[in-house]
């Protein structure tokens, strides 16, 4: 069932490959959007190559208005 706007909890979901940008460039845009009054969620647990994405997670992709995709050297390998 798709989540109506009204109940959108977030409005960007930030998609990116930890190891590669969790601690600089996604880290600054997540801090620039924030300053801006933008409600972006950014995945603070690590998830492991392989791991199961956990339910909290799904959630905030379906409770979020866009998605930002951090494109980088690895992300395509990322699960």
């Amino acid at each position: 069932m798709a989540t109506s706007y009204s109940q959108r909890k977030y409005d960007v979901f930030l998609s990116f490959r930890g190891e590669d940008t969790r601690n600089n460039f996604t880290a600054h845009l997540y801090d620039a959007l924030h300053r801006k009054g933008i409600n972006a969620f950014i995945d603070a647990d690590k998830l492991r190559r392989g791991e199961i994405i956990s339910p909290a997670l799904l959630s905030a992709i379906e409770g979020s208005r866009f998605s930002i995709i951090v494109l980088s050297e690895n992300y395509g390998s990322s699960r």
